[in-house]
């Protein structure tokens, strides 16, 4: 059987953000619940900063790197997103042109809540596994913003998904799938599933979310749990605290997933708190670097904790690492593979941290004027010319595409240099 995988990996986080600490003061929410998010800073789109130019922003740096027969083999383009601009027209379409991919590539939009990401990258891999096209690779993308215009009838879900605002970030994470998996080579046939239908978050309108929190921790908890649970029913031998050197989490804030490790420890094990939180510190931590300077970015999260560990993490030797994938509403998955030396060398290369210290920050006033300016070019919007001077500062920091105008509905981007 032919290996497969992540063959080559970025992530973008975009030109500007706000320090969620000073967020957190300014809204006056709880301290001693905030510090449960264990966030530092979010990404904050600018409004030229949509999920296109966050998808062709976090692939770019990937493509220049091939030559045109490397290219030429991208076969199938994968975008996952919940953020989607248009309710037929995918961002694939976009990404495709700015990437400047060849016509002869099959290309669509998936959605599944957070899930998406993970799905899209066994997608590929059963694709490039297929043979039916020796040799071809597949591009996933996870693009996903949060532009905040939460709703909601009621006092107290006002106060619950305040909490929201500080933890939904905006980026972009791109995969070249291919048989030659130099950064992830996925442990094929090693993947548990559980699903089921809960409405514990949605997107009912455009550019708004609503649901109940308490209930997507609960539902997060049990689908990692019953997903490890046919994980392990599939995979001979599979021990949650022996087989994997490190652990990937979808994280949405740093407390669930600390949450969510503690409860299987607890069940599979009987550690105590103290080996519990030494364990945390080993095989998970390195997984929230880049989440706690990013955000939640939905599709892309699982794959931005990915990053961190091969990124932060003592990998002297092979080393496998766990993935747990959630998706509201709900699906789940957990899954593995294997990193090593080369991993670490070749995506340290992209320096991602560094990129993220070049990000401009925002005072408070400016992020409140960047909500107000971000519902000009929210889901729907017609005619729309951006003021290229607008936030001209943040945009520098970090030269690429950029949306420039919204003409009757057609999106037109351009280069910054």
């Amino acid at each position: 059987m032919i290996p497969v995988g992540i063959e080559a990996m970025n992530v973008y986080g975009g030109s500007a953000y706000v320090d969620v600490v000073e967020l957190a003061r300014y809204r006056g929410l709880d301290s001693d619940r905030f510090q449960n998010l264990m966030l530092q800073d979010k990404t904050v789109a600018l409004p030229c900063e949509d999920p296109v130019t966050f998808a062709v922003n976090a692939a770019r740096p990937l493509l220049d790197g091939l030559g045109a027969d490397e290219k030429s083999k991208i076969e199938l383009l994968i975008t996952c997103t919940e953020s989607g601009i248009d309710f037929s027209k995918s961002l694939s379409t976009y990404v495709h042109d700015y990437l400047g991919l060849g016509r002869n590539c099959r290309l669509f939009e998936l959605k599944q809540a957070c899930y998406a990401g993970a799905a899209g990258l066994q997608v590929a891999c059963n694709f490039v596994l297929s043979q039916v096209s020796p040799g071809a690779k597949a591009l996933v993308i996870c693009s996903d913003i949060s532009r905040l215009l939460l709703i909601g009838d009621g006092e107290n879900l006002a106060m619950d998904w305040s909490f929201a605002e500080p933890s939904g970030g905006a980026g972009g994470v791109a995969m070249l799938v291919g048989d030659a998996p130099h950064i992830f080579q996925i442990d094929q046939g090693a993947s548990g599933y559980y699903a089921y239908e809960v409405m514990d978050t949605c997107r009912p309108v455009p550019d708004s979310e609503a649901g109940d929190s308490d209930l997507s921790v609960m539902s997060y908890l049990e689908c990692c749990r019953h997903a490890f649970d046919d994980y392990r029913n599939r995979v001979e031998g599979a021990d949650y605290l022996q087989t994997f050197d490190y652990l990937a989490f979808h994280t949405p804030f740093g407390g669930m997933v600390k949450g969510a490790h503690r409860t299987m420890l607890r069940r599979l094990h009987r550690l105590t708190p103290a080996e519990i939180e030494q364990d945390f510190a080993r095989r998970v931590t390195d997984g929230l670097t880049f989440c706690q300077r990013v955000g939640n970015i939905m599709g892309g999260t699982l794959l931005l904790a990915l990053a961190g560990i091969i990124d932060r993490a003592r990998i002297e030797a092979p080393k496998r690492v766990g993935c747990f994938s959630y998706g509201s509403g709900c699906a789940s998955e957990f899954f593995s593979g294997v990193v090593t030396p080369e991993s670490q060398r070749r995506l340290q290369q992209l320096r991602i941290g560094a990129h993220l210290d070049t990000r401009l920050k925002l005072s408070m006033p400016e992020y409140l004027e960047l909500l107000e300016r971000g519902k000009d070019v929210k889901f729907g919007a017609r005619d729309v010319v951006l003021d290229p001077d607008m936030f001209a500062a943040a945009r520098s920091k970090r030269p690429g595409l950029f949306l420039k105008e919204i003409r009757d509905f057609h999106r037109q981007y351009a280069w910054a240099t």
